[in-house]
This record gives C-alpha cells, structure tokens and sequence, in this order.
C-alpha cells in the first residue's frame, strides 16, 4: 500500500494537490492513501520549504508548485514498482 503525503496549510493550492494526488492513485488502480499534513513542524521536518509539498512513500517529489496530473502520477507507479521490487528480494 502507498503512502502519499501533501504538505501545506490547507490553502488552495494544497487542496487542489490534495485532489490531483488522489485522482493519480485511483487512475493507476494501487491500493494507498492520502495523507494531508497541515502542521508547521511536520511539514519543515519533511523538508518543504515552499507549500505545496507532495511525497510519494516518504520520497519529497514536489515543492512549491502543483505539478502536473501526469508527473504525479508517474512517481506514484515508480514508488508501486519500487515496493514490488523489494517484495520481490525478501
């Protein structure tokens, strides 16, 4: 199961992530969720230093920007396969 974090206050733009990142993990068909983390030490913890933040299994991936639907879902089907991959080597 995937992890995904969106990191921000809850402005619009970390909203707009928010919706974008959940439409990714339902068109690429894995089991995961969305995560929002609104709270300052945890967003500066995660290492985002400009809101939007996005992380896909605990890899920061975006910053500062909302990224395309394409782009996010591309690193969701790279973090499945590295999950997979590891499944795979135990």
């Amino acid at each position: 199961m995937l992890t995904i974090k969106v990191y921000g206050p809850g402005c619009g733009n970390c909203r707009k992530l928010e919706e974008i990142a959940t439409k990714a993990l339902a068109d690429a068909g894995l089991e995961g969720e969305v995560l929002k983390v609104t709270d300052t030490p945890g967003i500066v913890a995660a290492g985002v230093l400009k809101t939007p933040g996005l992380s896909v299994n605990g890899k920061l991936v975006s910053t500062g920007r909302i990224p395309a639907p394409e782009s996010v879902l591309q690193w969701i089907r790279e973090a499945a396969l590295a999950v997979d991959k590891r499944s795979l080597s135990a």
